[in-house]
This record gives structure tokens, C-alpha cells and sequence, in this order.
């Protein structure tokens, strides 16, 4: 069951006062950069970037110094439309020799949310759970549920079939009421939701909140090149291909992207799981030249700015809960 301390409660509930519809942007390498958190913040969803995007020495510190004191200009000129909280993903997997330092400086600035990914770690979670953060951890089936939980995670993010990036294989039917059963904190739902209709059968099947990615990728604020952005626009769910060759964690990644790198989709080879390797050492590397995205992206149909995105998500979400409440 939950077990949230009185500050990690406070926090979570000061989390859905500030948000204008439930949704977390989600952290995504190479294109969430401070410009992308802020825009989803100021338009009153959760942004997130993971701290790998800053890859410069004292970067980190110099971005979240840059997020807080834009979303504190941003409150005091607009109290009656404050900005949403941040978040901060940290990849915990041993590969990260950065960890330790990164986790040390988002304590120093005592970030409101953290996602933690690729692992469980109770130092991890105990750092950043002292000061009232609420920690999720993402997870891909009941069992990598469960022991985030035991090992102290506030909460969890279900990564379900049809996410983008690293994404499970269980239909988020099946996941989030397996989690539900043993499980009644903080939940966030991950899976190809791109409108608003999408973010209320999230709601409906019980998680707190949508967690949205691949549709951010096409706002004009994203860390992305043009052809990138475009692709997104331009590709449906038939364009997704599921594969563990360029990390050796299974993800979905745009066709588009391994045609033009000389690949197969149809053909890909395996890759060795016990071999994660993010920087990879193949002349085409995720994510710089072959994309992810999520099957969600055939409901993104142009480039725009993420202010627009909100609007067009909080109208649908509101006409979705009128058409079900009659």
C-alpha cells in the first residue's frame, strides 16, 4: 500500500493542485532541454528532462538554477496560473558513473520530483525522499513494480505497450489494475497517449496521471533536429518498430530513421541485454540518428508550440469528460 511521508504527501498534493490536467511530460534523451521543461511547466503539466541531457561540467546545476528561477518569475507575474512542478530522471543503472554527483546536486536544489529509471537503488530513493520528493520509478511489468516500492520508491510510472523509448510489452489494462491491487500511491500511465480523450482513460483506469512524450518531440520548444520533428508529424503507429539492438533495452523507434541508416526493420538483429550500452558503438546511434517515439505519434499532426499542445489536450480532456458524464 502507499506509504508517502507527511512532506512526500504534501508534496503529491501540491503536485495535482498546480497541474491544469494530469499529465507529466516525460524526460527524454536529447530533447528535453530547459526550454522544453519550462514551456510544459508555464502551460501547467509537469516537465521533465533527464539529468544525462547536461552533459557539460556544472551544466546541471546551471540548468535547474535556470528552471527554478524562470518558474519563479513566471509565478510571481501570474499567481492566478502558477507553473507546474519539475522533474529531474535519473538513470540508475551501473553504467551511470554520474550518478552520485547528479543525485547530490538535485538534492542541493531540492527538486519537487524525481524519475528514476533502469533499476532500483534505496540510497537513491532515501536522498531525495529526506526532503519531501516524491520519487517514480518506471517500470515495465508487476514484479519491477513491486520491488521499487520495497525498496522505497514514492510511487511508480507504468511504461506499457506502445511507449515510446524504452517501453514494456503488457497492455496498460493489464498493468496498472495488476499495480492497483497491491499498490495505491502516486501512479502515473505511459503508452502512445497523445490527445485528451487518451489522458482521461488514464485517469479512468485508475492512474493519477498520463505520461506524455513522444507528442512533445513535435513542439517547436523540443531539442530536436527538423527532420526528427517531422517524422513525428508525418508517421503513424505502423511506423514503430520494437527492437533491443541499439541499447540492449528493448524501445520503439521510428522506421523512418533505420531505412535512412541503412537498416532492415523487418531484418534487425538481437543485441545482448548483459551489454547495455546508451553510447553505443554502431556508426547509426540511438537516439541521434535513430529516433524514438511511441505509436501515439499518429495523433500528432504538426508542429507547434507546447502552449498550443496544452490547450489542444486540456480541451479534449474536458469534452471527453462531458461526452462520459452525459
Amino acid at each position: 500500500m502507499a506509504h508517502l511521508s507527511a512532506a512526500e504527501q504534501a508534496t503529491f498534493d501540491n503536485l495535482k493542485r498546480r497541474l491544469r490536467i494530469p499529465v507529466i511530460g516525460a524526460p527524454q534523451f536529447i530533447i528535453s532541454y530547459p526550454s522544453l521543461v519550462i514551456a510544459q511547466c508555464k502551460a501547467g503539466v509537469v516537465g521533465s528532462f533527464p539529468a544525462l541531457n547536461a552533459r557539460a561540467e556544472g551544466q546541471l546545476d546551471e540548468w535547474l538554477s535556470q528552471i527554478k528561477e524562470e518558474l519563479a518569475a513566471h509565478d510571481r507575474a501570474h499567481p492566478e496560473r502558477p507553473s507546474a512542478p519539475f522533474a529531474v530522471n535519473q538513470i540508475v543503472h551501473r553504467s551511470n558513473d554520474r550518478l552520485e554527483k547528479d543525485v547530490e546536486i538535485c538534492v542541493r536544489h531540492k527538486v519537487p520530483l524525481v524519475i528514476s529509471s533502469l533499476g532500483a537503488r534505496e540510497d537513491v530513493y532515501k536522498a531525495f525522499r529526506s526532503y519531501g520528493a516524491l520519487v517514480l520509478h518506471d517500470i515495465i511489468n508487476p514484479t519491477f513494480a513491486r520491488k521499487a516500492i520495497d525498496k522505497g520508491a514514492s510511487g511508480l510510472i507504468a511504461v506499457c505497450a506502445g511507449a515510446g523509448g524504452h517501453a514494456g510489452t503488457l497492455s496498460p489494462f493489464a498493468l496498472v489494475q495488476e499495480i492497483r491491487q497491491f499498490f495505491d500511491g502516486p501512479l502515473a500511465l505511459s503508452g502512445s497517449i497523445a490527445n485528451g480523450r487518451a489522458v482521461l482513460a488514464a485517469r479512468t483506469l485508475g492512474a493519477d496521471f498520463a505520461y506524455i512524450g513522444s507528442m512533445f518531440i513535435g513542439s517547436e520548444e523540443a531539442n530536436a533536429v527538423p527532420g526528427y520533428k517531422q517524422d513525428i508529424v508525418s508517421s503513424g503507429g505502423e511506423d514503430i518498430i520494437y527492437t533491443n539492438l541499439f541499447t540492449g533495452v528493448h524501445g520503439n523507434y521510428l522506421k523512418p530513421s533505420l531505412v535512412r541508416a541503412g537498416l532492415d526493420p523487418a531484418n534487425l538483429p538481437q543485441s545482448d541485454p548483459s551489454k547495455m550500452n546508451f553510447a553505443s558503438d554502431r556508426p547509426a546511434k540511438a537516439w541521434k540518428d535513430i529516433w524514438g517515439a511511441g505509436q501515439g505519434v499518429g495523433a500528432v499532426r504538426k508542429i507547434e508550440p507546447v502552449a498550443a499542445m496544452i490547450d489542444r489536450l486540456e480541451a479534449e480532456y474536458l469534452a471527453a469528460k462531458r461526452d462520459i458524464c452525459g
